[in-house]
C-alpha cells in the first residue's frame, strides 16, 4: 500500500464501496444535510450507516413478505415501518408503561406492610396473661 493510499484511504474505500448497498456519496450527502454544520463523519460511519440502512430496509421487506397478498400496499408499508417512524412515541409508551409498573411495586409494598401489621397469620387470640401449660398426668387420669 502506498503512502497517499495510507494517509487518504482510497484503497479501504474502493473495497468498502464494492460491497455497500447504496451509494456511499447519495448516504453521506444525506447525512451531512442532517447533521451540523462542524460535525466531521468518520469513514467507518458512513460505511456502517450504510450496511445499517440496507439492514432496515431487509427488516421492512421480510415484514412486508408476510402478508399473503402479491401486491404491497402502503397501508401494509406504515404498519411494517411503524418502529422506524415512531420510535419517539414507543419510547414515551415504555417510559409510561415502567412509571406505572413502579406505582404498582410502591402500592403492593405498601400492602405487605400493611398485611403484617394488621393481619395475624395464626388462629389464636394473643392474650398476655394467658399461659398454656401441659397437664399433669393426675388431671389426665380425671378426665378419662
Amino acid at each position: 500500500m502506498s503512502e497517499e493510499e495510507m494517509i487518504d484511504g482510497t484503497s479501504e474505500e474502493l473495497i468498502e464501496e464494492e460491497k455497500l448497498p447504496f451509494a456511499k456519496a447519495e448516504v453521506v450527502r444525506l447525512m451531512k444535510e442532517n447533521l451540523d454544520d462542524d460535525k466531521m463523519i468518520r469513514e467507518r460511519v458512513k460505511v456502517e450507516m450504510n450496511n445499517f440502512l440496507y439492514s432496515v430496509l431487509k427488516n421492512v421487506c421480510e415484514q412486508l413478505n408476510d402478508y399473503p397478498y402479491t401486491t404491497i400496499e402502503y397501508e401494509m408499508f406504515k404498519e411494517c415501518t411503524y418502529p422506524y417512524t415512531n420510535i419517539t412515541r414507543i419510547n414515551q409508551e415504555k417510559e409510561r408503561i415502567l412509571l406505572h409498573l413502579e406505582a404498582i411495586k410502591a402500592d403492593c409494598n405498601a400492602l405487605a406492610m400493611d398485611v403484617q401489621k394488621t393481619l395475624k397469620l395464626k388462629d389464636v387470640v394473643e392474650d398476655t396473661t394467658f399461659s398454656f401449660t401441659a397437664p399433669d398426668e393426675d388431671e389426665e387420669e380425671l378426665e378419662e
